[in-house]
């Protein structure tokens, strides 16, 4: 199992976390806001130059007004299909 932001998979989870914020109609800097964190934090993570841990996944997911399963259930159909 490769640990790393650059495969495949991990691609798929980025495509995921800008398509839930782009279609709840979030800027980036709004994110942060809900978030309390920079924007910096939230393109970082969009980039996929900083990992998240669940925690700060189902947060975001949450602050999104989806959830952690509904965004698990989407990543599955992505990786079989190969995009989001």
């Amino acid at each position: 199992m490769e640990k790393s932001v650059f495969t495949d998979e991990y691609a798929v989870v980025l495509q995921l976390l800008r398509q839930l914020r782009e279609s709840a109609g979030v800027t980036q800097v709004e994110m942060a806001e809900r978030l309390g964190q920079s924007q910096s934090f939230v393109s970082k993570y969009e980039r996929g130059d900083r990992r998240l841990d669940v925690i700060q996944l189902r947060t975001i997911c949450e602050t999104l007004g989806s959830s952690l399963p509904a965004f698990v259930r989407s990543l599955e159909r992505g990786l079989k299909s190969g995009s989001p």
